[in-house]
């Protein structure tokens, strides 16, 4: 069968379609949370538009409580399922091109989405379209489930299969990371370090505002701006920008990079320098500490908090938000770890070790895979057949993907090793040669799992 004949056709269709998803602005919004759009207005105009074009294509279409979108054609005992989500981080950081305007320059789409998840997730549902429209599902099922509120957590896919009882899939994939494959997944814990605190001089810290991204804007008001100012002049390796001055009072915005909160590493946190900037200019002994603690994106600075695996890597600690007003501070925290770590216990020397309470806000276990199994080794073989890719092999991450919500899943593409698509960063895109190459990969991966007995 030949993948990418078959998928060709639909190429203008899926470019058309990815460009008005981009320009819905599907962040999560608590302001407009109602009933019927329980992430915010943005996240069910973006549900909306794709259940309207699914049913046009003559697909089954369930609205779930407008938490997922499942799109579904087929009949037979054994089950296919495709999990993409359609709501996106803040477009924070300084973008070159319009955040939610699907600008393409130099055959690449920018906008917020573009990568994460929107145009696999469209790339994804052509591919279905395609196999559907030749006739090419037969004898077994597939279901296209996109869901509203991955980044926070994935909550939406915890209600598709533990509320409304959704039925498990015989084999599922999520295009929400790399491609060859991805067989393992660091866990994840969200924390929260918090309490009263009085910090002297400063008034109001606001940096962050999802805890999977580093911190690249860090405002911070305080008291005392000579003193601050003068700590400042000596340091001037710290970018920063003074956002106003009236009397004694100052408002300064810190600046750092943007970046994955699986590879805080690759980024520049500005919440931990505006903390260790307060600290120093202030002597401030337990921001001091804190910032010290988390400076190292690894936590080898925190007291029985490193490790490390063959298979999985490092741990990693992204601080992702940070906020202080009427001597209330809060930090939250991503943490990540390989399968050899027990993050209970992290926890539990980290409660030992912090002045402040903390809070365990969500945990996700690892997720690991044999590659020598079936199911892992036919997709394996189905992107090499279509790529005829033998130099990168399938791989651990430390990111969390909807694979380990969904059982028999595990994170299959869309992003290709050598390109770099800023994935919660400014200037986020997806190259359309890599959009369309994606698709005859995911039909050829839907019709043979099918076919996998």
């Amino acid at each position: 069968m030949d993948f990418k004949k078959i998928t060709e056709k639909y190429q203008n269709d899926c470019l058309n379609t990815l460009s008005d998803l981009i320009k819905i602005n599907s962040v999560y919004d608590e302001k407009t949370i109602s009933e019927d759009a329980p992430y915010g207005i943005g996240v069910k105009k973006a549900m909306t538009y794709m259940k309207e074009i699914a049913l046009k294509d003559g697909f089954n279409v369930d609205i779930c409580d407008n938490r997922c979108l499942e799109i579904s054609y087929g009949e037979g005992k054994q089950l296919i399922g495709i999990f993409a989500h359609l709501d996106v981080v803040p477009a924070t950081g300084e973008w070159d091109f319009e955040p939610f305007g699907a600008t393409i320059f130099d055959n690449k789409m920018f906008g917020r989405g573009t990568s994460d998840d929107k145009g696999p997730g469209v790339s994804a549902y052509y591919a279905l379209k395609a196999l559907k429209d030749n006739d090419l599902i037969k004898n077994y099922r597939v279901k296209l489930v996109f869901g509203g509120d991955e980044e926070r957590g994935s909550s939406c896919l915890e209600y598709y299969f533990k509320t409304l009882k959704k039925e498990d899939v015989t084999y599922g994939f999520t295009p929400d990371g790399d491609f060859p494959l991805i067989y393992g997944e660091k866990g994840i814990t969200n924390y929260k370090i918090e309490g009263n605190l009085y910090l002297g001089p400063v008034i109001e810290i606001d940096a962050g505002i999802v805890s999977n991204s580093v911190i690249d804007k860090a405002i911070v008001l305080t008291h005392d701006k000579n003193k601050l100012l003068a700590y400042l002049k000596v340091h001037p390796e710290i970018k920063y920008e003074i956002l106003s001055e009236e009397e004694d009072i100052i408002k300064i915005n810190f600046i750092g990079k943007s970046a994955h909160g699986s590879l805080p590493q690759l980024g520049i946190n500005s919440g931990i320098i505006a903390l260790e900037v307060l600290s120093k200019a202030f002597d401030l002994p337990l921001l001091k500490k804190i910032s010290f603690d988390y400076k190292d994106p690894f936590g080898k600075n925190l007291d029985g908090g490193y490790y490390v695996s063959k298979e999985m890597g490092e741990t990693t600690y992204n601080v992702g938000i940070i906020k202080y007003k009427d001597c209330k501070f809060e930090m939250t925290v991503n943490f990540r770890y390989p399968e050899n770590v027990n993050s209970k216990e992290v926890i539990e020397k980290l409660k030992e070790n912090t002045d402040l309470p903390i809070t365990v806000l969500s945990e996700s276990n690892c997720l690991y895979f044999d590659p020598s199994t079936p199911f892992i080794k036919l997709l394996s073989e189905v992107y090499v057949k279509e790529t005829n890719d033998t130099k990168n092999k399938p791989m651990t991450i430390g990111g969390g993907t909807y694979a380990k919500e969904a059982k028999n899943t595990v994170a299959f593409g869309s992003h290709f090793m050598d390109k770099v698509d800023h994935i919660h960063e400014p200037n986020e895109k997806i190259d359309l040669e890599d959009l369309f190459n994606s698709m005859p990969i995911y039909a050829h991966a839907i019709y043979a799992l099918g076919n996998l007995k």
